[in-house]
């Protein structure tokens, strides 16, 4: 069975990820890993919640449990480092753990260039300031941002506290013509529950950091496959030539 190591920041929406995977047609093992952050959504205070000083130990953890992927599920720990500064950050983590690695931001790069989308619109939990970097972020990857919306929350604490309708109503609310997907770039938020809501909520994919790490991660370890129950980014995926035993 595939194992896939989850480095999250303190404690929020985590079980997102265990809830998610029991929940594919093929389950995986999840091994939820907390690393120490700084739960302000700063650019600055980002950066030291993604630095290797934070991540290591979380890292070392993880060396213990024997898994076959890692992913760095934060959003803004790895975006406010650019795209270059991003992908560093997860050579450095798959090359401590000698395996695939990857984070959320560029989970979500991966996720919209399989979708063959380029215009999308983000509706992000944080502040204007660190939502803005995000938008920078995927400006690298390609990615064309034709409208921003941000609820200027400042912690991850109370990301967590936001329920399902409240996230439903804000991708509403955010939604744009010219999108072709919308974007809710939070690990912090619970989305897993509700991934078909949101989808028909704005008839086009809605795409959330927790889906896109997992999504990631299976892609990586040789196991993205179509199945429902997980939004548009799921049921479009391409069933695997083989598959890791």
């Amino acid at each position: 069975m595939l194992r896939i190591g989850i480095l999250y920041p303190l404690h929020s929406a985590e079980d997102d990820y265990p809830n998610m995977a029991a929940r594919l047609e093929s389950p995986v093992e999840v091994a939820v890993v907390h690393t120490d952050a700084v739960d302000l959504h700063t650019v600055e205070d980002c950066r030291r919640t993604g630095d290797w000083a934070h991540l290591e130990p979380g890292a070392a953890e993880l060396q213990t449990r024997d898994v076959d992927v890692c992913m760095w599920a934060c959003t803004s720990g790895s975006f406010v480092y650019g795209l270059a500064g991003a992908k560093d950050q997860a050579r450095q983590l798959g090359s401590y753990l000698g395996v695939p690695a990857s984070s959320t931001s560029l989970s979500f790069v991966e996720s919209i260039q399989a979708l063959g989308i380029t215009r999308v619109a983000v509706g992000a939990t944080y502040p204007e300031a660190l939502a803005t970097e995000f938008v920078k972020f995927l400006g690298e990857g390609g990615i064309q941002v034709v409208h921003l919306g941000s609820l200027g929350i400042w912690t991850a604490v109370e990301v967590g506290e936001v329920d399902g309708e409240e996230v439903i109503d804000f991708v509403r609310a955010n939604d744009h013509a010219d999108a072709e997907a919308i974007l809710v770039p939070d690990t912090a938020l619970h989305t897993v529950a509700f991934l078909q809501e949101l989808d028909s909520a704005v008839g086009k994919p809605v795409l959330t950091a927790n889906q896109v790490t997992m999504w990631e991660a299976l892609r990586l370890g040789g196991r993205a496959r179509r199945q429902g129950g997980f939004g548009h980014l799921f049921a479009a995926a391409e069933d695997p030539v083989g598959e890791r035993e």
